[in-house]
């Protein structure tokens, strides 16, 4: 397994590992989730958003977590208006309330990110950011490390390319194939367990697994689902050896 000094590129997914906008996420479903007669137990949004929705696309994370409660919600249509009677109205319910959740509050990214981010740009290592989401591209730019990247996948592209979600490996290679660099030469980010899925499927030389919870259980499923190392934040991979990157 190579170190992450060693990789050639580096691919980091964007919600709760570049930015915390996971946090407003999470917000959100549960505020969607709960209006929905027949929800019982209620979302939960560490638990529940860790295993059902997060890194999927709304429609995804959605269905999978109606799926989870036993709840068989007519699928509708991608264009459906918010609402609780179909599960694309649920999904366009919550992108609703995510986008009034980010106007309430401030999206900054996190520091430790943005350490490793300025290491790996000093190692000369290729970085980019995927994203099942649709915003983003704004959510990076707001947080004001759109520089640091060479490139995007966001759900933009992935509406566009047709290309699967999460465990599915396609965000991440297309963002490899971005960058000209082999699978196995790279490294992907993820805090997602569907994510380090889909790194270890993909075939990448290392997977990162990053723990903001600070959790026994959370680190070992990360694990679990493909992680070959896991950390509380990325700052912990800057060190004297990282290549040049700040200590």
């Amino acid at each position: 397994m190579p170190e992450l000094w060693d990789c050639r590129a580096v691919v980091f997914d964007t919600d709760g590992v570049i930015t915390d906008s996971a946090r407003a996420h999470a917000t959100a479903w549960k505020e969607a989730f709960d209006t929905v007669p027949g929800v019982d137990p209620p979302f939960d949004q560490e638990d529940d958003y860790r295993r059902y929705v997060d890194g999927k696309s709304r429609l995804d994370g959605a269905a999978a977590f109606f799926a989870a409660r036993d709840m068989d919600l007519p699928y509708g249509e991608p264009d459906d208006e918010p609402g609780t009677d179909t599960v694309c109205a649920v999904a366009a319910m919550k992108d609703r309330i995510f986008m009034r959740v980010l106007d309430e509050g401030v999206l900054e990214a996190y520091p430790g990110t943005v350490r490793l981010l300025l290491a790996l740009h000093s190692a000369r290592v290729r970085c980019a950011a995927i994203s099942s989401s649709r915003h983003a591209r704004d959510l990076i730019a707001h947080a004001g490390v759109r520089s640091m990247l060479e490139t995007v996948v966001d759900g933009n592209d992935v509406a566009r390319l047709g290309l699967a979600g999460k465990p599915d490996p396609a965000l991440f290679l297309e963002a490899a194939r971005r960058l000209s660099v082999p699978a196995g030469e790279a490294a992907i980010v993820e805090d997602a367990l569907s994510g380090v899925e889909a790194g270890r499927r993909g075939g990448f030389g290392l997977v990162v697994g990053v723990d903001r919870t600070r959790s026994a259980t959370s680190a070992d499923d990360l694990r679990e689902h493909g992680a070959d190392i896991v950390v509380r934040d990325l700052g912990e991979l800057v060190g004297a050896d990282a290549g040049g990157g700040g200590g």
